[in-house]
């Protein structure tokens, strides 16, 4: 099987890569824009089972995921996941979130996300298979303070999942929102809490091959994780 994830150089999406090498020696296409945290992944990934091939893209230039699609599709054909989980956070409060950073947050979570869905989309469609997953956020169903960038294009990356599987559901493609709360990622760095405060990433990764692995009568089409003790 073949699997893209996005944002798989660290964190949620390297944890979904290595557990998909795990389960089903799948091939991984990893994509992120640092080539060589790309490259440790894929390393994991083979010592696991699968195959993986690294594609340093950024998800907002269109050309560039277009290019990334391409080579997916002449190398390994035409994904059985796609996992839109490339994003970024940045904290700040209305008075001090700039025009230029809300418009960061949008095109990284949610114009990437768009973009990545629509260079595959058309294949998975015409083969008539495949699931395709979107890392939304507890910031997608609830408002942070500090978060009007992140929770606005969080909320968008629901949405949009949403259409898709209203248009797909028809056509045998699956569509899965994740919606995890506060997990052990380097977005946490400098926060002063325990590890045992926050969910492991691979618990995250696990509930998407989970979801992944039911039968195609069946699509979990979110679902929400938090730590045991609640948003931090």
């Amino acid at each position: 099987m073949v699997v893209v994830v996005t944002g798989a150089s660290q964190g949620i999406g390297q944890a979904i890569a290595e557990a998909f090498a795990k389960r089903d020696e799948a091939k991984v296409a990893l994509v992120a824009r640092t080539k060589s945290k790309l490259e440790a992944v894929a390393t994991n990934c083979r010592a696991h089972g699968g195959d993986a091939m690294v594609l340093p893209t950024d998800v907002t230039d269109e050309d560039a995921v277009a290019e990334m699609a391409d080579m997916v599709q002449a190398e390994w054909g035409t994904p059985n996941v796609l996992m839109n989980n490339a994003g970024l956070f940045t904290y700040a409060p209305l008075d001090e979130l700039t025009l230029d950073g809300f418009r960061e947050q949008l095109d990284v979570n949610l114009t990437g996300t768009f973009a990545v869905t629509e260079a595959f989309l058309p294949d998975m469609r015409s083969r008539g298979e495949g699931h395709l997953f979107y890392m939304g956020s507890v910031a997608s169903v609830q408002a942070y303070p500090g978060n009007a960038g992140y929770c606005a294009a969080k909320h968008g990356v629901r949405g949009l999942a949403r259409v898709v599987r209203e248009e797909t559901k028809d056509e045998g493609l699956r569509v899965t929102t994740v919606l995890p709360g506060a997990t052990y990622t380097p977005t946490w760095d400098g926060v002063d809490l325990p590890k045992e405060r926050f969910m492991p990433p691979e618990d995250v990764a696990q509930s998407v091959v989970d979801a992944y692995h039911l039968s195609d009568r069946t699509v979990l089409e979110e679902l929400i994780l938090r730590p045991q003790e609640g948003d931090v």
